[in-house]
C-alpha cells in the first residue's frame, strides 16, 4: 500500500513541483514586487521600524487581548507565523539543498526569499482586508476568504471563486497533516534516536501529549506558547550558528563564493554537466525556499488574520519580516555553517560527507563543540519542528472550520493529535515526499487569488503609504465589506 501510494505520490509530486510551478510561484512574486514598487527595499527601513522595532517601542504589539476578545496581538500572529514556518526546512530543507543542488541552490533560496517577501506580504493584506468573524467571535481570513469574496464577487466568477476556496481549504487540510506534522514530527523522532537512543514511539507519544494540552486550547493558547518559544528558539540557533561561522571566519569568503559561482554553474554541482548544475541548483534552491518561508502558499495568512491589527498594510508587512527572518536569516546560517565547515569542496560543490539532512549540519557543529554538535541540532529541531506543529494545527483547523463549520473543529484537532504518533513511526522519504506533493496543490488557488486580486493590494497599499508616508487625507481602506470598515474605521479613529 506504502509502494502504491509513493509511486503515485511520485508522479503528482513531479508535476506539481515542475518548472512551471516555480516560474509561478517567483513570477507572482516579481509581479507583486514590482505592482507595489518594490516595497519591501523602497521601504524597508519603514517596515522594519513597524514590525521588529516596533516590538521594543510599541505596547499595542504586544498587549494582549482581553479575555473575551478571541483576536490575538500582532506579535503573537507573527510569532505563531514564524513558528510554522520555521521548521526542519531551516535545517534538513537547507541541508538536503546542499547536497543534490550544490551551494548554487543557496542563491535561489535568497531569490525565492527576496520575492516572496511580496507575494507573503500581498497574502496578508488580503486577508485582513476580506477576515470575518465566525460564531465564536475569532476572526477567520486565509485564501479561501478571498477566493469566495474577492475574486468570486466578480462578475461571472462566483462559481469560480466558490470551487477554489474549496480545493484550498481540502489541499491545506491535507498539507496540515504533511508539512504541518508527519514530516515536522518524523524529524524530530529521528533526531532524538540518533542523538539520545530515544525509541520514535516515546517521543511520538510525549509529543502527542504536549501538543494537544496547547492545540485543544484554540488560538490564543497556541499564540501564548509560541511568543514565547520562537524567540527564545530562534536566539538559541542563531547564537550556536554565528559561533560556528566566527570560529571559521577563514571559510566565509570562499563559502559566499562557491554560493555564487554554484548558482550560475561556473562550477557546476560535485564537477557534473553545467547545464544540469544550473537545473539542479535552481530547483533545488527554489523548492527548499518555498517550503522553508511558505510564500504562496497561503498557510500564515490564515494565522496573520486573527490578529486585532486594523490596517491590512501593517499586517502585510509583518509578513515581509517572517520570510526575511525565516530564510535570509535562519537558513542562510545554516548554510554557511556546513559550506565553512569543510564538509563541503568550495571548488565543484561536492559534499565531502555520508551524512544527510539534519545529520549534515550535526558533523559541522560537531567540528565545533565535538559530541554536543548533533545533540544541538537534534534540540533546535525539537524546538523548530514542535513549534511548527502548532502553527499548521491553527491552519488545518481554519481550512476544517471553512469546510465543516466552526463547531467541528474539536474533530480535525484530536485527530491532528493522533497523526502526531503517525508521523514518528512513517517513513522520512514519504513524509517529505507528501509535504512537497501537498504544498504545490495549495499554491495553485492561491496564487490564482493573488494574481487576481493584486489590483485591490495596490489599492490599499497607496492608500496606505498616501495616508502615512506621505501624509495625505483621504479614506483607510481597511475591509471589503462596509459593516466591518465602518467599525474599523471608528476604531482607528479613537486610536489616533
Amino acid at each position: 500500500m506504502i509502494e502504491i501510494i509513493t509511486n503515485v505520490n511520485g508522479i503528482v509530486n513531479n508535476f506539481v513541483w515542475g518548472i512551471p510551478m516555480l516560474v509561478l510561484l517567483v513570477g507572482t512574486g516579481i509581479f507583486m514586487t514590482i505592482l507595489t514598487r518594490v516595497f519591501q527595499i523602497s521601504h524597508f527601513g519603514y517596515w522594519v521600524k513597524h514590525t521588529l522595532g516596533s516590538i521594543f517601542t510599541d505596547k499595542h504589539i504586544t498587549r494582549h487581548t482581553e479575555k473575551e476578545d478571541q483576536s490575538i496581538t500582532q506579535f503573537q500572529s507573527m510569532c505563531t507565523a514564524l513558528a510554522a514556518t520555521i521548521g526542519t526546512g531551516n535545517i534538513v530543507g537547507v541541508s538536503s539543498a546542499l547536497l543534490f543542488g550544490g551551494p548554487g541552490s543557496i542563491f535561489w533560496m535568497w531569490i525565492v526569499a527576496f520575492f516572496g517577501m511580496m507575494t507573503n506580504y500581498s497574502e496578508n493584506v488580503l486577508g485582513i482586508y476580506y477576515r470575518k468573524k465566525n460564531t465564536k467571535g475569532e476572526w477567520s481570513g486565509g485564501a479561501m476568504y478571498y477566493l469566495r469574496d474577492g475574486l468570486g464577487a466578480r462578475h461571472g466568477m462566483h462559481q469560480a471563486g466558490a470551487i477554489l476556496a474549496v480545493l484550498f481549504s481540502i489541499f491545506c487540510l491535507m498539507a496540515s497533516f504533511g508539512i504541518g506534522n508527519m514530516s515536522q514530527i518524523n524529524s524530530i523522532a529521528g533526531n532524538m534516536k540518533a542523538a539520545f537512543g530515544i525509541p520514535n514511539v516515546v517521543t511520538g507519544i510525549v509529543l502527542m501529549i504536549l501538543a494537544g494540552l496547547v492545540i485543544l486550547g484554540g488560538i490564543k493558547r497556541i499564540a501564548s506558547v509560541t511568543e514565547k518559544l520562537v524567540p527564545f528558539m530562534a536566539v538559541f540557533y542563531i547564537i550556536g550558528s554565528l559561533t560556528l561561522c566566527i570560529v571559521n571566519a577563514g571559510q566565509l569568503v570562499p563559502a559566499l563564493a562557491s554560493i555564487f559561482k554554484g548558482a550560475f554553474a561556473m562550477k557546476a554541482v560535485g564537477g557534473g554537466i553545467v547545464g544540469a548544475g544550473i537545473k539542479m541548483a535552481l530547483t533545488w534552491g527554489m523548492k527548499r525556499g518555498v517550503f522553508s518561508n511558505e510564500a504562496g502558499l497561503g498557510s500564515s495568512v490564515m494565522v496573520h488574520s486573527s490578529s486585532n491589527v486594523r490596517e491590512p498594510v501593517r499586517q502585510g508587512m509583518w509578513g515581509i519580516f517572517e520570510v526575511f527572518a525565516d530564510t535570509i536569516v535562519v537558513c542562510t546560517l545554516t548554510a554557511l555553517t556546513v559550506l565553512t565547515s569543510g564538509l563541503v569542496d568550495l571548488d565543484t560543490g561536492a559534499v565531502i560527507s555520508e551524512a544527510e539532512g539534519s545529520a549534515l549540519v550535526g558533523e559541522a557543529f560537531a567540528k565545533v563543540f565535538g559530541q554536543a554538535g548533533p545533540a544541538f541540532i537534534a534540540v533546535a529541531i525539537l524546538l523548530f519542528a514542535f513549534s511548527t506543529v502548532l502553527g499548521w494545527s491553527h491552519y488545518g483547523s481554519k481550512a476544517f472550520e471553512y469546510l465543516f463549520g466552526s463547531g467541528a473543529i474539536v474533530v480535525y484537532r484530536v485527530l491532528f493529535i493522533v497523526f502526531i504518533l503517525c508521523g514518528a513511526t512513517m517513513s522520512l522519504d514519504l513524509a517529505w515526499d507528501l509535504s512537497d506533493t501537498f504544498n504545490g496543490l495549495m499554491a495553485i488557488p492561491n496564487l490564482i487569488g493573488v494574481l487576481s486580486l493584486s489590483p485591490v493590494v495596490f489599492r490599499i497599499t497607496k492608500n496606505y503609504v498616501d495616508r502615512h508616508i506621505r501624509g495625505l487625507r483621504t479614506e483607510p481602506m481597511l475591509s471589503a465589506f462596509p459593516e466591518i470598515q465602518k467599525q474599523m474605521a471608528a476604531e482607528l479613529d479613537d486610536s489616533e
